[in-house]
């Protein structure tokens, strides 16, 4: 067996599992059954080329998936060698969705071609199915060896989770999620059980600026340390993947210290008035700057391309985590005395069964960040992140600053619609570019599942952005030598479940200053909640894509607020600590504390609250209730200091 492949026949009982709708069938030249098969992974090809690994859907569908995110220009091909069992005829399914199909939009933009040995096979990919289905490739000819290729028609998202060949023409692999798993394990040849990985003090999911800082503080106050992050970077929303800006003031004057390692793990850049940060360049996220920070503590285990799939619970306690690698699908488990949800989704708790507050009503949304360069200009062209940088800068060096973008059929239709960016169209006093790109409004999902329908949400947006672009270019005829530079295709999220602790925070805390005997980190944004921005509804009602936030004197508190420490460990899960937008908060007292950098700071009192666990053989309630003076002490120290 290949680790990106598995190849060989399976049995009778294996195959009627794995079967949609027919039963095994005789061969029809020989009338025996033919079960020789070959399953491959998008994720394990050998080369992405230039297709995204998206793993944001991978609990609703089974798997990760490459995602052909080129802006309206292809992507490189995907590419990885295989071996048949045999040379011969086999049936061909690969495993992908028409994205735009659940608006019943016309022109299919995900499409794609496998191409066998460099030849397309005569099917096109991607065009059929508004779910995740197995889509039939037909009958097709292969020798002993081949290499595949995803070959990209159009840059439009086009995505590919799986590729089965089959020899039994009349074979169909099941859509169910369930079966699927097993299926696509056993064909795999992946054990039963995971691996064991290890015991720790402290496991921390979710590798964001929360649960970055919880490690790093946990691991300098002498405690060994797991950090489990499902990207290939740290640093969450505040990483060049999302690139949402850190807001929050660190290091106030109760504990002046708590933020050292926020701002040890951030570039030290200092937003001047006004100015704009959300989507720039990746060099101001310096995603490199995080990870340095933590391979350089001997007492973290950094796990990234991990994901908690399932949580292993005794009573009220949490014994072990299972991961899998959205790589090889290897999983792996995990085992501490403590554990702390930094996921952003609650996702360790939930599956522990800890008390979770969650309605899918007037949410605020997940965000998509965009950035957009001018080709006349050099220094934006070189320095521009495009998948076909090579074409553009020659291009360019020739003279051709003409970037014409491709009509999107599929896309919202905005054509008569006011949108930010367009001619005489201002939001929150901008017009033009500037309130084009680079922009934390662009959001949707406001009654949406942030969880289960991510997906959905993620490509709405993609619809909005899309489409507003290419009326800019196509129907208004502005910005002739502009094109879309770098554009999210991770979502930006602000909400969804919330873990609840012994304290649980609302707005009115703030506003009337309620103040806590263990306050413990610094709150200083305002009562930001976000709603559909009314301007920009007609039409477009329950799909909104731009957002409107709370301001004014009934939404300030005086501008620092110190939470307690008792929004950071779960009411009813012994040994769970939580930091970030999943603590414990109601709906309005989420506003004031999900910005990035207090948020990290919750992770750096984690740290050393669990610090305080080990050290004094307690859980996280006892740390309030028994040795509050202890963690102030650690509160009060520097973040660079070390046990």
């Amino acid at each position: 067996m290949q680790r990106r492949q598995f190849i060989g026949h399976l049995g009778n009982t294996t195959l009627a599992l794995i079967a949609a709708r027919f039963p095994l069938s005789a061969h029809p030249l020989t009338g025996a059954v033919s079960n020789e098969f070959l399953f491959v992974e998008a994720e394990q090809f050998a080369s992405h080329g230039g297709w995204e690994l998206d793993q944001q859907s991978m609990e609703q569908m089974g798997s990760p998936y490459l995602l052909a995110h080129g802006l309206g220009i292809p992507v490189a091909d995907a590419t990885t060698s295989v071996t048949f069992p045999s040379a011969g005829t086999y049936r061909l399914w690969v495993r992908t969705r028409d994205w735009v199909a659940p608006w019943n939009a016309p022109g299919a933009p995900g499409k794609f071609q496998l191409k066998i040995d460099g030849k397309p096979v005569k099917e096109v990919f991607g065009t059929k199915s508004a779910t995740w289905h197995w889509h039939d490739g037909g009958m097709v000819k292969v020798g002993k060896k081949a290499t595949l290729a995803l070959h990209d028609l159009t840059g439009f998202e086009g995505r590919c989770e799986a590729i089965l060949f089959c020899k039994d023409p009349k074979f169909q692999p099941t859509n169910d999620i369930g079966q699927l798993t097993q299926f696509r394990r056993k064909l795999l040849g992946l054990p039963d059980q995971p691996d064991e990985g290890g015991s720790f003090d402290l496991i921390v999911a979710g590798g964001g600026l929360a649960g970055t800082s919880a490690a790093i503080a946990a691991a300098r106050n002498g405690l060994k340390v797991a950090l489990v992050q499902d990207r290939p970077v740290l640093g969450g929303n505040g990483s060049s993947e999302v690139r949402v800006w850190p807001e929050g003031h660190t290091n106030k004057s109760l504990y002046p210290h708590v933020g050292d390692i926020v701002n040890e793990i951030l570039p030290p850049i200092v937003k001047g008035p006004g100015q704009v940060f959300n989507g720039v360049s990746k060099e101001y996220y310096d995603d490199a700057l995080k990870l340095r920070i933590v391979k350089a503590e001997p007492n973290i285990t950094l796990m990234l391309n991990q994901r908690v799939i399932s949580v292993e619970t005794e009573g009220d306690m949490i014994r072990s985590i299972v991961i899998q690698s959205t790589l090889t699908s290897r999983r792996t488990r995990l085992s501490a005395k403590l554990f702390s949800d930094c996921t952003g989704d609650a996702t360790l708790g939930f599956k522990a069964g800890a008390d979770h507050e969650y309605k899918v009503e007037q949410l605020m949304g997940s965000s998509k960040l965009f950035n957009v360069l001018d080709a006349t200009n050099q220094e934006e062209v070189l320095a521009c992140e495009c998948k076909d940088k090579s074409a553009l800068a020659m291009k360019c060096e020739q003279g051709e600053f003409e970037q014409p973008f491709p009509r999107c059929p599929w896309s919202r239709d905005l054509k008569d619609k006011p949108f930010p960016g367009r001619k005489g169209v201002k939001t929150f006093g901008k017009e033009g570019l500037a309130s084009f790109a680079n922009m934390w409004y662009w959001e949707s999902g406001f009654n949406k599942d942030q969880i289960n329908d991510i997906e959905l949400i993620r490509d709405h947006n993609l619809r909005a952005m899309y489409g507003a672009w290419d009326v800019l270019k196509n129907v208004d005829g502005m910005y002739p030598t502009h094109r879309l530079g770098w554009v999210a295709f991770i979502a930006g999220k602000r909400e969804s479940r919330r873990l609840m602790g012994d304290v649980v925070l609302d707005a009115q805390d703030f506003k009337q200053q309620r103040k806590y005997e263990d306050g413990a980190f610094p709150c200083s944004w305002h009562v930001d909640l976000h709603t559909p921005k009314a301007e920009f509804k007609e039409g477009f009602e329950d799909m909104e894509f731009v957002s409107d936030y709370t301001r004014g004197k009934e939404f300030q508190y005086g501008g620092e607020y110190w939470a307690p420490y008792r929004t950071l460990y779960s009411r009813n899960i012994k040994n769970l600590f939580m930091a970030g937008r999943c603590i414990s908060v109601t709906k309005t007292g989420l506003g004031p504390v999900r910005v990035m950098k207090t948020c990290g700071m919750m992770g750096e009192v984690v740290g050393r609250a669990a610090a305080v666990c080990i050290q004094q053989n307690a859980f996280p309630r006892d740390v309030y209730a028994k040795h509050l003076p202890k963690l102030q002490a650690l509160l009060s120290k520097p973040g660079s200091a070390r046990v």
